[in-house]
């Protein structure tokens, strides 16, 4: 469903996350005092919480894009639900109730053992999560690369940012299931280089992660079929809703375990991940409102390509430490480009469109 275009300010999309910002970096700097008993420490979870929430936007530029890619062509009520309910979800499923499942499954402990475990034994639930970072990887890298993939090989897609390679993967799509197998070849060749136990760790989760687009795709397909028996309103609900939550899930991964790198604290990195994640919603709602998708024509090529860079880190993360910032400095840089390109294309339009209608009055 296309929105129509806004008046509203930019900045007016942000007021939410500012207003969040303030709450949460005055929650952070009581969490210091109330940990550290002294005001250097309060001024490190401070300074903590606002490096997370940064580090969450860098890299969720991407996820913004393919987000409001997916809800214009909802309905305002599911547009609705997935920007209240989805936010909630977001915040506090994959920022604080994800951690605490994938520990509770690995220490094999309750899920309240986990979190006293997370506020009293902070260095330990830190080593549970980054012991956990392969699996993660594999089934986030797979399902993000399947997300990438049937971008670029669509038959149907016209609308080229790199003609040379996006044609040719175009043409391609072609041949049934060409984005599964490329993705098959890469997981064996991670898990040759990968050897041992954990080869078959990594093509266990990454086979999970493949058959859970699949499983997404399928079920999305057959609950918005079935919705829209009811009514053409109907268009774009619980599927769409579903596959854009898995979608947040696996964005989510790289940033819930990269912050560890910074703290050890569960809390400070919930305030920080949730203070970008406000910011990654009113950068959805405002591309949707205001028709910047459709405006920049190459804008979800560069988000498209940055997810499949940030899932061929993921899988590269098993091999070797790759830091969060190469990540979301390499997915900014690719929107960037892709943002450059799309004025450059707009200015060449405007020219061109001047120059026939010269030619029209002088006819």
């Amino acid at each position: 469903m296309n929105q129509p275009q806004t008046s509203k300010s930019s900045l007016g999309y942000f007021r939410w996350a500012f207003i969040v910002t303030a709450l949460g970096l005055v929650l952070g700097a009581l969490l210091g005092w109330q940990t550290t008993g002294t005001i250097g420490g309060m001024a490190i979870v401070f300074f903590i919480c606002t490096v997370l929430a940064v580090l969450e936007i860098s890299l969720s530029f991407d996820n913004a894009i393919v987000n409001a890619n997916k809800l214009k062509e909802m309905t305002p009520v599911w547009q609705k639900r997935f920007l209240t309910w989805g936010i909630v979800i977001a915040v506090f499923g994959m920022r604080i109730v994800f951690p605490l499942a994938i520990v509770a499954i690995a220490a094999q402990i309750g899920p309240w053992d986990a979190l006293v475990l997370a506020a009293r034994e902070p260095d330990e639930y830190a080593r549970i999560m980054n012991d956990a970072h392969l699996p993660i990887a594999a089934f986030g890298g797979t399902f993000l690369m399947m997300i990438g993939l049937s971008y670029f090989f669509d038959h149907k897609k016209e609308i080229h940012w790199l003609p040379g390679l996006e044609r040719v993967m175009a043409r391609s799509a072609t041949i049934k299931g060409i984005e599964i197998a490329f993705v098959l070849a890469l997981m064996l060749a991670f898990s040759w280089l990968i050897g041992g136990e954990e080869a078959t760790v990594f093509v266990h989760c990454a086979i999970y992660g493949l058959l859970t687009f699949l499983a997404v795709e399928v079920v999305g397909g057959l609950l918005d079929a079935s919705q829209q028996t009811m009514g053409a309103a109907a268009k774009g609900g619980l599927g769409a809703f579903i596959y854009l939550e898995v979608l947040d899930a696996s964005f989510s991964f790289d940033g819930v375990i990269g912050a560890f790198a910074l703290t050890q604290n569960l809390f400070v990195i919930a305030i920080g991940l949730g203070i970008g994640a406000m910011y990654v919603r009113s950068m959805t709602i405002m591309l949707v409102e205001k028709g910047t998708l459709a405006e920049y024509r190459y804008l979800e090529h560069g988000a498209f390509y940055a997810i499949l860079i940030l899932s061929v880190i993921m899988y590269a993360q098993t091999l070797v430490h790759i830091p969060e910032v190469i990540t979301g400095l390499g997915g900014a840089a690719l929107i960037g480009l892709s943002l450059w390109s799309s004025i450059r294309h707009n200015k060449r339009e405007r020219v061109d469109d001047q120059v026939e209608r010269r030619e029209e009055l002088h006819a």
